[in-house]
């Protein structure tokens, strides 16, 4: 498959999705965007304010790119007293740099390679904030509870889902999409749920590139044949897999 015969639609919402889109035409690859929700600002400052008067200094763990946007809307987060600055993955650590906050990543960009940081291992007693969307994965916050951190939720923003209608597939096959890129589970089900009373092709033949293992196999799980996980997010390692698997 060469670049001019690849169309890939991207799923993340904006702005994130037409920067990714920018990036993938200069290196001559089509894609549509097609956003399928939105961001909002969800808890307050007084709500992290009240947060922050309760603990000392504690670990504050980054899960997203648009967790650090909105927090630091509400509050430079450099002026955050922390002890530690953690964030998933790599492009959430950039973005953190943007805002002049300097952030470790774990090797493996996900819920189980932070796990295994080596300084999230012995913290009892100690206090730690995960900054996140609503709802989403509760592995960090049940097994650093296990290992007797005491652990709080601060929700900076939240997904609003918008409507399809099922024919929205159809520009899809008239656009000739045959990629469709997936950075979280939530993405995956919906799209799967939208084209599962579809033409058969976007089970059997469409490529789905996703960001991680666990979304790979649930994407697997779901009955989807040709599945590529780029094992990140950000732009080079989408550019990277695109490079290495399809061409």
């Amino acid at each position: 498959m060469t670049n001019n015969k690849i169309n890939i639609l991207i799923s993340r919402p904006e702005p994130a999705g037409r920067e990714l889109q920018q990036h993938l035409e200069s290196q001559g690859i089509a894609s549509h965007c097609q956003p399928f929700f939105d961001y909002q600002a969800k808890d307050t400052l007084e709500q992290l304010t009240n947060l922050q008067h309760q603990l000392a200094a504690p670990i504050i763990i980054f899960v997203s790119v648009a967790s650090v946007e909105f927090a630091e809307k509400l509050m430079p987060i450099a002026q955050w007293p922390v002890s530690d600055v953690i964030a998933v993955g790599s492009a959430t650590q950039q973005k953190l740099k943007t805002v002049n906050v300097s952030a470790s990543i774990p090797e493996q960009h996900d819920s189980e390679g932070l796990l295994a940081l080596p300084r999230l291992n012995n913290i009892n007693t100690k206090d730690v904030i995960i900054i996140r969307g609503d709802g989403g994965r509760e592995l960090i916050a049940e097994t650093l509870t296990a290992r007797g951190a005491n652990v709080h939720y601060f929700e900076s923003y939240r997904r609003v889902w918008r409507n399809f209608p099922v024919s929205v597939i159809k520009s899809w096959q008239q656009q000739q999409i045959n990629c469709i890129l997936v950075t979280s589970n939530a993405l995956l089900e919906f799209i799967v749920n939208l084209v599962k009373d579809s033409d058969s092709y976007w089970q059997d033949d469409c490529i789905w590139l996703v960001a991680s293992k666990r979304i790979a196999k649930n994407a697997e799980k779901l009955g989807l044949k040709r599945v590529i996980n780029a094992d990140g997010a950000n732009k080079h390692a989408i550019s990277q897999a695109l490079s290495l698997a399809l061409f």
